[in-house]
């Protein structure tokens, strides 16, 4: 597909996800392969502006992490205008504006979720942004604030006529949240309503039938991937391939959930520094690990790490615990192995809901004892 000047490799797109879709989680998946398009954290315009080092950390870039979109958020169009200029001039190769988070500090500056909200104000700053750069001007949108306003179809009008080059919807209002489910009706209404530009759904896509089934039921143009590529990071290369072929690649085996684990974890070392690296990584690893199989040990242990030892020490401690319920190669014996994947999942604490052994593993109490 196209988005503006671009031809994409695939129509798949990774999702924007604060405190995640970072540098060091957008090579990662890249090199797994089938990523036609990233964008980055959500990152305030004014603290872009000020050069504010966490802001300028959120839009780092490097070689190989291209095409990229650098996502914006804020409610004062000067700011926005200048903000995208900034942008350009770093190299990103889009700006997107985040018209979706429902989260409360974004929303109560007016911006995100908000913006659905007072479409005459919000065309005006998106027409300043597209008139101030010479690359695309994106915007990511919910179907709107509460099932009794869904202004996304009208918003979606507004935004191509001020000149975006596409529209990325969550099928999901801003009073839901992450519950509830998808409205892919609500995603078609936003693809029927505009005549020019390519509509990307999101929402619910965790495994490459999800992401054909949005596709048909929608009509839209390609699909984002947010939380689904923690859960799978080779969801995007399983879902291109599935789509061009109709044939479903295999799960990675437990060696290679590893061997991606690990790279991902040298990077964050790299981008954050051996000491808050890990720390940071505490959050990452348990993603993760839903597909290990039943896998609290390793959670448990993992969210304490503060350094590279402690993080090759856990990784060890868990391949040997695991080590009698697994066959010769290392994969879990099939009465352990976990169900499929869910089509949504909602639960970030680290536990086990995303993912039902067939027959459960006695958990050690308190501290991990090797077998």
């Amino acid at each position: 597909m196209r988005l503006g000047p671009y031809t994409l490799s695939s129509n798949l797109f990774l999702s924007p996800l604060a405190g995640y879709t970072n540098l060091p989680m957008r090579l990662t998946v890249r090199s797994l392969g089938g990523l036609g398009w990233a964008t980055t954290d959500l990152v305030n315009a004014r603290s872009l502006l000020e050069r504010n080092r966490v802001a300028l950390q959120l839009v780092a870039t490097a070689p190989g992490d291209q095409p990229l979109a650098i996502q914006l958020f804020g409610a004062v169009p000067e700011e926005m205008r200048d903000a995208a200029a900034l942008c350009e001039s770093l190299g990103a190769q889009s700006v997107d504006i985040n018209m979706g988070c429902p989260v409360k500090k974004v929303v109560q500056i007016g911006g995100g979720s908000a913006m659905m909200t007072e479409l005459r104000k919000t065309a005006a700053l998106v027409r300043g942004m597209v008139e101030a750069v010479k690359i695309p001007v994106t915007a990511k949108m919910r179907l709107g604030w509460d099932e009794d306003n869904l202004t996304a179809p009208e918003l979606a009008r507004v935004l191509e006529d001020t000149g975006v080059a596409a529209v990325f919807v969550h099928g999901r209002t801003r009073a839901q949240g992450f519950s509830g489910t998808v409205n892919l009706a609500g995603i078609r209404a936003v693809v029927e309503a505009v005549h020019r530009i390519p509509v990307i759904g999101n929402g619910d896509v965790t495994h490459p039938e999800a992401a054909k089934h949005m596709l048909a039921e929608t009509g839209c143009a390609g699909v984002s991937v947010g939380r689904g590529a923690f859960y799978d990071p080779w969801i995007f290369r399983r879902t291109d391939h599935y789509l061009r072929t109709g044939e479903l690649l295999p799960e990675p085996t437990f060696a290679e959930r590893v061997r991606v684990l690990r790279t991902h974890f040298d990077r964050y070392c790299e981008f954050y520094g051996d000491e808050q690296g890990p720390r940071l990584f505490r959050r990452v690893a348990p993603w993760y690990a839903k597909r290990f199989g039943p896998a609290k040990v390793f959670k448990r242990r993992v969210t304490t790490i503060s350094s590279r030892a402690d993080f090759e020490a856990a990784l060890e401690e868990y391949r040997l615990w695991r080590a009698p319920f697994c066959d010769e190669h290392g994969e879990l014996l099939p009465k352990y192995q976990p169900g499929p994947m869910a089509s949504s999942f909602m639960d970030h604490d680290g536990d086990d809901s995303g993912v039902h052994a067939r027959q459960s593993i006695p958990v050690p109490k308190g501290p991990v004892e090797v077998w």
